[in-house]
């Protein structure tokens, strides 16, 4: 099952989970990235499982920033937490959801390297 998240999902995660309750910058790209995780081809789903649609979601909210500040949590927050009510159960250190969010705008991560590291989050 794919769970379909909305713009009022993403800032409600915004404003529980990020200092200051920063302000958008750009509600276009809540609407892409509430649109991108769930986007199909003919079809078929472009991101398949859970790992992969977080990917794109922490992918597309920092590299198109939403926020006057916090983006990079903010994508990490969203990966966890989507993760978390796709039924995966989460345990990854801040540090580490740090160190990938920075990767991602320093280095720019695909969604596919970004989704690898996500899928190491989940639990056995």
């Amino acid at each position: 099952m794919i769970v379909r998240i909305d713009r009022a999902w993403l800032l409600d995660l915004a404003h529980r989970h990020l200092p200051g309750d920063p302000d958008v910058s750009d509600f276009g790209t809540l609407a892409a990235a509430a649109a991108r995780h769930v986007d199909s081809v003919m079809d078929t789903p472009v991101y398949t499982e859970a790992h992969h649609r977080a990917a794109a979601l922490m992918v597309q909210l920092i590299r198109c920033p939403a926020l006057v500040h916090s983006n990079e949590l903010f994508g990490a927050v969203v990966a966890a937490s989507y993760m978390s009510v796709s039924g995966v159960i989460v345990d990854v250190q801040p540090k580490q959801a740090a160190a990938l969010a920075a990767r991602i705008s320093r280095d720019a991560l695909d969604v596919r390297s970004v989704a690898a590291e996500i899928k190491g989050w989940a639990t056995r």
